[in-house]
């Protein structure tokens, strides 16, 4: 029987590409996302996967997805915690709901589904925990102190709960995506464009393909071996 793998976030950029690689894996793929309909029907349809609306931001919804996702398709024994979004601003002009937002969904939104699969993961004695964080999470971003702040706190969580599941036949860890050719890199500017470009040794974007791969050696069970870690994936753009 085919493991079953659920990524959040998985309908669109990085997330999609995930989800497309995990189902040419060979899992049962569920995919969560948050708002766009359209995108969500496509990966269903193209990539013969089930979508599962919601918002990750929210404990409870969380919950309704995964009861939904395993009454689908069975005990998930893959969690890709992809989602997450920015909401910029130098920290003098941020808002409470700016800081907030991005902290709720691309941090608690880790506690919040992790939390539902955890329990199922240790009677099973078996899980993949896979978190994606980010270059600027490791080296910090001006104008994204929200969003560094969470996507730091992302890789402490993987430390952490590495450790507590060592024993367990769970793994946890995280992948740190540099800058990628996805819409929400391309909508940059072009002359800010060019100067990314040229901060980057390899000389160009990365492509969510490269970072589904990542995700799929960590989601193998002859993985077992690689917990704790954080596979930087940037071009050489940062060496921690």
């Amino acid at each position: 029987m085919a493991r079953v793998a659920m990524v959040t976030g998985g309908t669109r950029g990085i997330g999609r590409a995930i989800t497309a690689r995990l189902k040419d894996d060979g899992f049962e793929v569920a995919a969560g996302y948050n708002s766009d309909d359209e995108a969500a029907n496509a990966s269903a349809r193209e990539l013969g996967v089930i979508v599962v609306k919601g918002n990750v931001g929210e404990f409870e919804d969380c919950r309704r997805a995964v009861d939904e996702v395993q009454e689908r398709l069975g005990p998930i024994d893959v969690l890709v915690n992809n989602a997450g979004i920015t909401r910029d601003s130098m920290l003098h002009r941020m808002s409470k709901e700016q800081w907030n937002e991005v902290i709720f969904v691309n941090l608690a939104s880790i506690f919040n589904m992790t939390r539902q699969v955890i329990d199922g993961m240790r009677e099973r004695s078996y899980g993949r925990i896979i978190n994606i964080t980010s270059i600027n999470g490791q080296k910090g971003q001006i104008g994204q102190t929200n969003y560094s702040a969470a996507k730091a706190g992302a890789i402490g969580f993987t430390k952490a709960l590495a450790q507590e599941t060592a024993n367990k036949g769970i793994t946890v860890n995280a992948v740190a995506p540099g800058y990628t050719d996805t819409d929400m890199v391309r909508a940059v500017p072009e002359q800010v464009m060019e100067r990314i470009v040229a901060a980057i040794p390899v000389g160009r974007l990365g492509r969510a393909e490269e970072i589904a791969a990542c995700v799929s050696f960590l989601a193998r069970e002859d993985a077992s071996f690689i917990t704790g870690a954080c596979l930087t994936v940037n071009g050489g753009q940062y060496m921690p």
